[in-house]
């Protein structure tokens, strides 16, 4: 099995397609804004040309009423890596969403069910008094965390006051892994800071040309819940407050754009921090690097 990673914005995806083209694979996602039906444009997924050249999966798959989760796309991977060998094809997972990655490749922590009576208590806090709260109860994830990480401070304190137990101690053991019975060959697209910047912000103003502000639109006359996953996707937000009159188009692809690269910074830390020992390619001249890559994942 074959795995890209990379920040957003880094040419992954190019790379995959070119990669899964020469040595026949399926292309998996591994990008979590990518798996909702709502977000084509919004979250770069990859166009119906470039998805009809070779197979893909797990794209646009769930609705925006839904809310994926780490286990649950693993879940959805491994039935779609399954199905890529059945067919003869190598499975190329494709994406920056660290923690799905670890969680198909290391397992999951085996938290217990939480109680629904705290779950809807600890729901019902705002984010500051979430924050307050877990650094109360569990001293130690908090100070890992971001003040205004509303899902990750809900999470650690509703399983610290359901389980008894710090989110930190269920995650220093993993069920459901593959890397241990699995030939796994990794690489991480690697550009620079400056590069990926620049990228990111060309990226939102060709989304824009191209209607996703009308996406934007489309998703937010469902009236969905506000915690739904696919509302905090990069660009929606912003795009939503210049919907909504708040804030002109340059000043929204100016927030977008500054939420991007706060998103790459984490990515990078993850890639550095978790899989640093994976080998590094720069994705261009993407001839090339499609060459290197492809001898990689085939080198037997």
């Amino acid at each position: 099995m074959a795995v890209i990673a990379g920040p957003t914005a880094s040419g992954k995806s190019a790379l995959a397609l070119a990669v899964a083209a020469r040595i026949g694979g399926t292309i998996i996602n591994a990008d979590a804004s990518q798996l909702y039906a709502d977000l084509h444009i919004v979250s770069a997924r990859p166009s119906a040309a470039e998805a009809a050249l070779v197979p893909h999966r797990l794209y646009g798959v769930l609705d925006g009423d839904d809310a994926a989760s780490a286990a649950r796309w693993a879940d959805m991977a491994k039935a779609a890596i399954a199905e890529a060998r059945e067919a003869g094809r190598v499975p190329i997972l494709v994406g920056g969403t660290g923690m799905y990655i670890a969680t198909l490749l290391d397992g999951i922590a085996p938290v217990p069910e939480i109680d629904p009576a705290v779950r809807a208590a600890v729901r019902s806090l705002d984010t500051p008094a979430a924050a307050a709260a877990l650094a109360a109860e569990d001293a130690a994830l908090a100070a890992r965390l971001m003040p205004a990480d509303r899902q990750r401070l809900l999470r650690g304190l509703e399983v610290v006051r359901s389980t008894g137990r710090s989110l930190l101690h269920w995650h220093a053991t993993r069920e459901g892994g593959i890397a241990a019975s699995t030939d796994v060959r990794a690489i991480v697209v690697d550009v620079s800071r400056p590069v990926l910047n620049a990228r990111a912000e060309t990226r939102l103003r060709a989304m824009v040309a191209v209607g996703a502000r009308d996406e934007v639109a489309a998703l937010l006359a469902r009236s969905l819940s506000p915690e739904r996953p696919v509302l905090r996707a990069l660009g929606v937000p912003e795009f939503a407050a210049h919907l909504a009159g708040e804030t002109t188009l340059e000043a929204a692809i100016a927030a977008a754009a500054a939420a991007t690269r706060r998103y790459q910074k984490r990515q990078l830390t993850w890639l550095r921090n978790q899989v640093g020992h994976w080998p590094r390619v720069d994705p261009g001249p993407l001839d090339a690097a499609c060459e290197t890559v492809s001898r990689f994942f085939t080198v037997s």
